[in-house]
């Protein structure tokens, strides 16, 4: 039997290629359109997000597996943890963290794997993306202090409903995830709890600084300007305090340190103008190092690499196949942008619900989903799918639905992704009304 479902998969993939190749519409100006568009996304997404964004939250991703023991999740994010510090803790920490849709994956997995309860973890994977209080603060200067109060609040309360909900749904295979986490509760922390804070309080503060946005140089505060005219060399300061950490709580010499820093500078010297080449060039040597490293440095690097194969692939994909149907602002694809600003005029509840679907589908970059709305809005969109896209559109994208697919599986994330859409298009609709 099996040996016959194998040749009907050989079938069906030949016949699938023969119809590709017969139908495709290749002398099409928009298909071929679509398939740069799908490049150029890919493109931008690795220039942007790849090196500064990705590649940071792995790491933090990899040390939560490994540093990070799983009493200390259970205690604070476990399903037998009090709801109001569970939800509070994965609420406040998505808010510092101020991610994007695909930068929080990596950390949700992580917390997920080590016994998060549901609730919490999906609460502090919807939070990430989207209670970023500097998107949240552009909103209201940009788009109205109606909007950007509104999505701030809605924010907040999402993040904690659908954490609810997603717990109350699948309390029973979460009622055996927390059988088999029981073991850890009683355990002891296998080092005191400020070395953690402090080694991951300054991995989370590098991510932070990397991805500095340029500010509105009309409108930003003294601070907000310093903070990205100097945010690589806060960066690589707070970078050689990480390598002090390490060495000093988990035994990696001081002498590797030195030798990355001395690395590092040189490099940055070399090439002032590409501070990126520097920053690459630090992360190839501590990765080097680490191979050698026994113990938990060593699985700290294993698991970084883990969590790459896993998630970085079905980025990529899902990347792909976001700019060729939507394309990037600006830019026209395989769908019309005239398709999607005549569907969500008004404010009526299929306009708010094409605006939480197509939000939840596109990928946004942290920041950009402001000016893109600000483009929809001129060309006629509704106050009230205004809000349902910036309550869906930050927390999901079709490359992070295919990640989490693989963490939670298809029920959990399709449930995931309806409560989104749903809440959003409520909200939306309701907004629209009020105001």
């Amino acid at each position: 039997m099996s040996e016959k479902l194998k040749e009907l998969k050989i079938l069906l993939i030949m016949v699938a290629v023969f119809l590709a190749a017969y139908f495709i519409p290749f002398e099409s100006k928009r298909f071929t359109g679509g398939v740069l568009e799908a490049f150029y996304m890919l493109q931008d997404y690795a220039r942007l997000h790849v090196l500064l964004c990705l590649v940071p939250a792995l790491f933090i991703a990899g040390a939560v597996s490994v540093f990070v023991s799983s009493a200390s999740v259970m205690k604070y994010l476990g399903p037998t943890a009090k709801k109001a510090v569970a939800y509070g803790v994965a609420s406040v920490s998505g808010a510092i963290l101020a991610v994007c849709s695909c930068t929080i994956l990596p950390l949700f997995s992580g917390i997920y794997k080590r016994g998060a309860g549901l609730g919490p973890a999906i609460a502090f994977l919807y939070s990430g993306p989207a209670i970023n209080v500097l998107a949240i603060v552009m909103t209201a200067r940009i788009l109205g202090l109606q909007i950007g109060i509104a999505r701030a609040v809605g924010a907040v309360l999402f993040s904690v409903i659908i954490g609810l909900l997603m717990h109350l749904f699948f309390r029973k295979e979460e009622s055996e995830r927390q059988k088999q986490a029981a073991g850890f509760q009683g355990g002891e922390e296998a080092r005191p709890m400020y070395q953690t804070a402090i080694y991951f309080a300054i991995m989370i503060l590098i991510l932070i600084f990397l991805n500095w946005a340029k500010p509105n140089s009309a409108t930003a505060s003294g601070i907000v300007v310093w903070a990205y005219t100097y945010k690589w060399f806060v960066s690589a300061i707070l970078a050689f305090l990480l390598g002090i950490s390490i060495s000093v709580f988990y035994g990696f010499k001081m002498l590797k340190v030195l030798a990355i820093t001395i690395g590092v500078v040189i490099v940055g010297l070399a090439f002032p103008s590409h501070p990126l080449i520097a920053f690459v060039t630090g992360i190839v040597l501590f990765s080097l190092f680490l191979c050698f490293e026994k113990g938990e440095l060593r699985d700290w690097l294993g698991s970084t690499w883990d969590f790459a194969k896993l998630i970085i692939p079905l980025l990529f994909l899902g990347v792909m196949v976001a700019g060729a149907l939507l394309g990037r602002p600006g830019f026209e694809a395989w769908m019309p942008s005239r398709w999607v600003e005549m569907a969500v005029g008004g404010n009526s509840l299929l306009a708010n619900f094409f605006a939480s679907i197509s939000g939840a589908f596109m990928y946004f970059a942290t920041l950009t989903e402001v000016p893109i709305l600000q483009g929809l809005i001129g060309s006629g969109m509704g106050k009230g799918p205004a809000l349902a896209l910036l309550l869906s559109g930050p927390a999901l994208s079709l490359p992070s639905m295919l990640v989490i697919n693989t963490v939670l599986g298809p029920r959990k994330t399709a449930t995931f992704v309806a409560l989104v859409v749903l809440m959003s298009t409520i909200t939306g609709y309701l907004f629209g009304v009020l105001f």
